[in-house]
């Protein structure tokens, strides 16, 4: 193998298979390194690499064999002779094992068993049974223990439990909320949290940075309400109403103005569709046209590409 450098890899590979007198793709090629023109002539890098011809290193090994493997008759004699001895004191060990009494096996298999016969008397037997049942007892009274020390969940104090008060509900989780916000990196006032009716929580947040808490297009809204209403919905079985710097009452008031032609046109024609709607806009489309059309099948259906929209019809009736 001989070490080329030029300054591309073609110059190379020519200047290869001139000092091999061989054509290029008769070479066998190892790159070292790529050739580079650098910046303005600078930190300019030739191209270098490793090159034989093609099968010359088989060749090679071929003739080292040759040099390595004896020719003489001596030599082979010396190998056959070994070969011969080897094989004399393998069956010299197949024969001495052959010779070895049938007997012995059994006999010392009948001594096993003796000797197990002896170990496990009647008494001993006695004791394992008292064991045995004295660690069955005692694995019945741990597993009544836990079964009576184990904790309910949330769902178990959700469905035995007496429901708390709503007052005592918003108080809880108004402590809760202040504490969690309290290390935000938002300025914020202290939230607020009511009563909205009986089975919903309002809670307010205003401040400096209340507008940031809405995120774009409203995503951080839609975040921290989906935390908030799987914690309180979950621990205290109640719905939630956030408000963040007048968000959700603007919400309101721009769906009620687009569903005023939406609700005409389904009292005429007896049935209509939104458009898209996206996160809160939906939820308060819906709860409105449900409160419009009580009679009327009211749903969310998906789009081909994803997006919501509502549907108004008498095909799907609540009761039918």
């Amino acid at each position: 193998m001989i070490r080329i450098e030029a300054s591309t890899l073609q110059e190379a590979y020519s200047k290869a298979a001139r000092e091999l007198s061989c054509s290029v793709v008769e070479l066998d090629i190892n790159i070292i390194q790529n050739g580079s023109n650098g910046f303005l002539g600078l930190f300019k890098k030739n191209a270098i690499i490793e090159v034989q011809r093609k099968g010359a290193h088989k060749k090679r090994e071929e003739r080292d064999e040759k040099i390595s493997t004896p020719t003489s008759k001596e030599s082979l004699q010396h190998v056959s002779m070994e070969t011969v001895s080897n094989e004399e004191r393998k069956e010299r060990h197949k024969r001495s094992k052959n010779r070895r009494p049938k007997h012995k096996n059994r006999e010392s298999l009948n001594e096993v068993s003796e000797k197990s016969e002896e170990l496990v008397t009647p008494v001993v037997m006695e004791e394992m049974v008292v064991k045995n049942e004295i660690i069955a007892q005692e694995v019945k009274n741990s597993f009544k223990e836990t079964k009576h020390t184990l904790s309910p969940t949330v769902v178990d104090q959700n469905f035995h439990h007496e429901k708390r008060s709503i007052s005592d509900v918003v108080e809880e989780v108004s402590l809760q909320i202040k504490h969690l916000f309290q290390y935000s990196c938002f300025t914020l006032e202290s939230p607020i949290v009511s009563k909205y009716n009986e089975d919903t929580i309002l809670i307010e947040f205003s401040g400096e940075d209340a507008a940031l808490l809405i995120g774009k297009e409203g995503y951080r809204y839609k975040a921290l309400s989906y935390l908030l209403y799987n914690w309180i919905n979950i621990k205290h079985g109640m719905n939630i109403r956030l408000e963040i710097a007048e968000f959700l009452k603007n919400q309101e008031e721009m769906i009620e103005k687009y569903l005023i032609p939406v609700i005409e046109r389904i009292r005429t024609s007896g049935k209509g569709q939104t458009k898209i709607l996206d996160g809160v806009l939906i939820k308060i489309a819906l709860e409105v046209l449900r409160a419009e059309f009580p009679e009327k099948y009211v749903g969310i259906k998906s789009g081909k590409d994803g997006g919501k929209f509502i549907v108004v019809n008498d095909f799907n009736r609540k009761n039918a």
